[in-house]
């Protein structure tokens, strides 16, 4: 290399190839049709996820209306959820959407309250953190 080739601009005279170009843009199809799916399982995955209301460690409790977990027989607060809410059925109850088959619309609002309570460590916190995550 002459001391002339250090002075030229950054970059200049590299040209790709049409050959490399295709290539590259092959490249870049096939990683987006290798993500894409794993997006879907995701997005899928979180909608099957379970949050147990109240969670295992609270068996037997009752849920207050402003989703206070509470000793059974305490007035106005409702039995634990028959079986443990989906992904799907939290996230339609946080739209205003329709309530789980079996449950009344008042429990249900207090389980929307007692779910949005939940922090790290409590059973179906992951689950309600990923149903919060934007798409």
């Amino acid at each position: 290399m002459s001391a002339s080739d250090d002075s030229s601009p950054a970059g200049e005279g590299f040209a790709p190839s049409r050959r490399t170009m295709l290539a590259l843009g092959a490249a870049a199809a096939s990683t987006v049709v290798t993500i894409r799916p794993a997006f879907a399982n995701t997005a899928v995955s979180v909608l099957n996820c379970q949050i147990p209301v109240p969670s295992p460690d609270q068996a037997g409790n009752y849920i207050a209306a402003d989703g206070s977990v509470v000793p059974p027989g305490t007035p106005g607060a409702f039995p634990p959820a028959p079986r443990p809410l989906t992904g799907e059925e939290v996230k339609a109850l946080l739209h205003n959407g329709p309530t789980p088959a079996g449950l009344d619309a008042d429990a249900a609002q207090a389980y929307v309250k007692y779910i949005g309570r939940l922090h790290a460590g409590t059973s179906g916190f992951t689950c309600f953190a990923s149903l919060q995550m934007p798409r």
